[in-house]
């Protein structure tokens, strides 16, 4: 085993070698054993009340595919590396886009917990789910994609690095997020890009969180920043003392005084979330091994660290060998943004677009790591005769890195050295007299440029003089004094997917108690419009909007305005929804949102002239907003001006090469500048990035259907060269619209006539759709059938 650990090693250095300087970036099969995973169950699964990971269990509309062969096959898996100098990792698109393994190449440890088998487990939403890589919970925890196949595809960027990103729209929210994961030349970090966007009319909530794993042991530990002194749990509904605690924590009996950032002292599985971090940085480290994991975000966006294991014990370990066979035990040392708890959901307002970084690096030979920044990690301990160790990692090469120690101001230490990735800087130093630990100041400062890289000082760190108090369960409706407090319990019901309570007990009572509250009418006019209840809806809204507009007020707060509008929209009622709209449009919060649904109301009503003057009106509180840019190319590119659209659109679709709608434009663009060449190719790019999958088809021609340009939806709906009924009666549908009624039949009839299997239609555009289908053939049961 050794001779094959060193070979491994030397293979790494070697190819070190080569790529010094430089990024690589390949595509291939990766054969790996593999417990195969049963076809998804061709029956819809319903809501029914379950929970998982503390939030309702919504399956529709995936398929549960939890049936797992304990027969081992070989498998060809899609893998994409990429790798440089320092460190190699792997993206398999195929297995929810996990970043499977990444490797420091200097001495061949995996710091992303590389798994050698795909054996699948039933811990995912939907089933199957394999542990160890990054996990990418985005939207919801492990969420219901991550056994199944996303999009993907790969960019070389200007500065020489590289990028793989993937990304999905979810179905449940039409929500869609992409990562892109970044390699740069002479760095041993990567970077991971996140991008969650919300291109629907509706406000969510959603829930992100990086699962990492790491290999574990009795010497592993995970590293908190030093000021975190206090850890709770899942839902907040228990804490304490970090990293000794002192308690009863979780059903586990620690009033002896345990330190739990070591994987050895939790015989049962566990999770630690970090309380009020304030710090960058988080990770864990192999005191056996010398070697870690470094992850840094910045803490006022990436405010979730948390540490989870299955235990030391022997009912962890037999649950970790379930899914592995050779790669041992694992910890994951999770990192959540605009969220530090799990389940903490946060909300995103419609067209909103959230973006962020996280970066992780190894890390090696320094004992741990007091603080860590992108540029490396400093590890300062105090040891016995008056001695400390002070140890350095730096993220890149530095030719003339200056090492400074200090002790009460006092120069104890000041040296150059050449410090890299592959090469650290660990002394023991002999101080020289008693001092105190927080006497001392270390930074390791680029002396060819001045830059302090890192820096440490350390700081008391004492026990919390009393832990945070847990939430608790609500009471029970009539027992809440407050309207404002039932609608607030209400809405974080909703907020969280509580699968326990109902929020609607809580806005019936607060609208028992005084029937016209605005802002409980909203949130139940809100709940019927998600639903497609446009005239319950409609109903609530006004009697929100009547209170809201007393004595001819204009109301400082236009939400009821904007969802009134947009459900009069979906009522037909165009007049009334626009005078509605424009109201919304004088709120700051809404006036994006509410100038978006105006162009869309224009574009249906062919006046593109006034869609582009509304268009710009809403990027003007907006910038970012793919939806409203995508508009604004179709807008132009139908009024004749392909060039303008063109350079519109061109730099946005390089940018989010997975935004299917830019990618579509920036073909469509290309072929009416003339540029016929140049638009196969873009075309034949976005077929292959589509990977003919009916969702994205269906998703991108909807889009174009919303927005009125029926020709364009056609087209998109035509490309795609798969068997979806769904697909072919939408064909139908426009045809309708055409007046072409013999074509629209053909469509449907075919359309009828493909198999139900895996049918399971969700958008409430296709309510129309089907009810067309059933007015050409009432006695056809399958419209029906899909309707439900």
């Amino acid at each position: 085993m050794k001779i094959k650990g060193l070979s491994v090693t030397l293979l790494l250095i070697v190819s070190a070698l080569s790529l010094k300087g430089q990024v690589k970036i390949s595509e291939q099969e990766w054969v790996l054993p593999t417990y195969k995973v049963a076809p998804p169950d061709k029956n819809p699964m319903f809501f029914n009340g379950e929970s998982y990971q503390g939030a309702s269990k919504y399956i529709y509309p995936y398929g549960m595919n939890d049936v797992i062969s304990d027969q081992k096959v070989d498998k060809a898996w899609k893998a994409v590396t990429m790798e440089n100098e320092y460190i190699k990792l792997c993206v398999t698109p195929e297995i929810g886009g996990k970043l499977y393994y990444a490797t420091d190449k200097s001495n061949g440890y995996n710091f992303i917990y590389k798994n050698n088998v795909v054996k699948p487990s039933n811990i995912g939403m939907l089933g199957a789910w394999v542990s160890g890589g990054i996990e990418w919970c985005v939207l919801h925890h492990h969420r219901a994609s991550t056994f199944l196949t996303v999009d993907y595809t790969t960019t070389e960027n200007s500065d020489g690095s590289k990028t793989i990103r993937i990304g999905e729209t979810e179905p449940r929210h039409r929500m869609r997020w992409t990562i892109g994961i970044t390699m740069f030349p002479d760095r041993s970090y990567f970077e991971a890009e996140v991008k969650i966007l919300n291109p629907t009319p509706f406000t969510h909530t959603f829930l992100y969180w990086a699962n990492a794993a790491a290999h574990t042991n009795e010497n592993y530990q995970v590293i908190f920043p030093p000021s975190v002194n206090i850890a709770t749990y899942h839902a907040k509904n228990s804490f304490t003392n970090w990293p000794f605690s002192t308690e009863v924590y979780n059903g586990q009996d620690f009033t002896k005084g345990v330190d739990v950032s070591w994987w050895k002292n939790s015989p049962n599985s566990n999770s630690f979330f970090a309380w009020d971090l304030k710090e960058d940085f988080m990770g864990g480290y192999d005191h056996g091994r010398e070697t870690g994991t470094v992850h840094i975000g910045d803490h006022n966006v990436v405010k979730g660290a948390k540490l989870w294991e299955w235990g030391s014990g022997p009912a962890g370990q037999a649950t970790e060998s379930r899914l592995t066979e050779t790669d041992g035990p694992y910890v994951e040392i999770m990192t959540g943004a605009f969220s530090d708890n799990q389940p903490d959901y946060s909300w995103i307002r419609p067209y909103e677009v959230k973006t962020f970084r996280q970066y992780w690096y190894p890390v090696k030979d320094i004992g741990g790591f007091k603080n860590a920044n992108l540029n490396g990690a400093v590890n300062l301990e105090q040891k016995e005769n008056n001695q400390v160790f002070l140890g350095y990692y730096s993220t890149k090469k530095i030719e003339k890195a200056v090492i400074l120690l200090k002790n009460k101001g006092k120069v104890v230490l000041n040296e150059e050295v050449e410090i890299s990735p592959s090469k650290t800087f660990t002394r023991t130093i002999r101080i020289g007299s008693p001092f105190g630990l927080t006497d001392l100041y270390t930074e390791m400062k680029d002396n060819a440029t001045g830059e302090v890289l890192v820096s440490y000082t350390p700081v008391k760190t004492e026990k919390a003089p009393e832990l945070p108090p847990s939430v608790s369960r609500p009471k029970d409706p009539k027992d809440i004094p407050a309207v404002e407090e039932l609608f607030l319990t209400g809405s974080r019901i909703e907020q969280f997917y509580n699968p326990t309570l109902n929020a609607m007990d809580y806005y019936l009572e607060a609208l028992k108690r005084d029937p016209d509250d605005i802002r409980t009418n909203t949130a139940v006019g809100n709940h019927y419009l998600k639903n497609g209840d446009y005239l319950k809806a409609r109903s609530y809204f006004a009697r929100a909007v009547k209170r809201l507009t007393k004595d001819y007020t204009r109301p400082s707060t236009c939400e009821a305005l904007y969802l009134q509008g947009i459900t009069l929209k979906s009522l037909g009622l165009y007049e009334e929804a626009e005078d509605t709209l424009y109201r919304a449009t004088w709120d700051y919060a809404w006036h994006s949102a509410s100038y978006l649904e105006l162009a869309r109301i224009s574009c249906l009503k062919g006046d593109l002239q006034k869609a582009l003057e509304q268009i710009d009106e809403s990027l003007s509180t907006n910038s970012r907003n793919n939806s409203a840019v995508c508009i604004k190319s179709s807008v132009l590119r139908h009024l004749g001006k392909a060039k303008e659209a063109l350079e519109l659109i061109k730099g946005f679709a390089e940018k989010d090469p997975l935004d299917f709608r830019s990618g579509n434009e920036f073909y469509l663009n290309l072929k009416a500048f003339g540029e016929e060449k140049a638009a196969e190719t873009a075309l034949e790019d976005l077929n292959r990035e589509m990977r003919d999958f009916d969702q994205n088809y269906l998703e991108l021609g909807i889009t174009y259907l919303n927005d009125g340009f029926v020709d364009d939806a056609a087209d998109v709906f035509s490309r795609f060269t798969g068997k979806n009924p769904i697909v072919n009666y939408y064909l139908g549908y426009i045809s309708d619209i055409k007046g072409n009624k013999e074509e629209a039949a053909r469509y449907f009839k075919n359309g009828s006539g493909l198999p139900v299997d895996y049918v399971f239609p969700f958008r409430l555009e296709t309510v129309d759709v089907l009810k067309k289908v059933a007015d050409y053939f009432p006695d056809d049961a399958r419209p029906w059938y899909y309707l439900g």
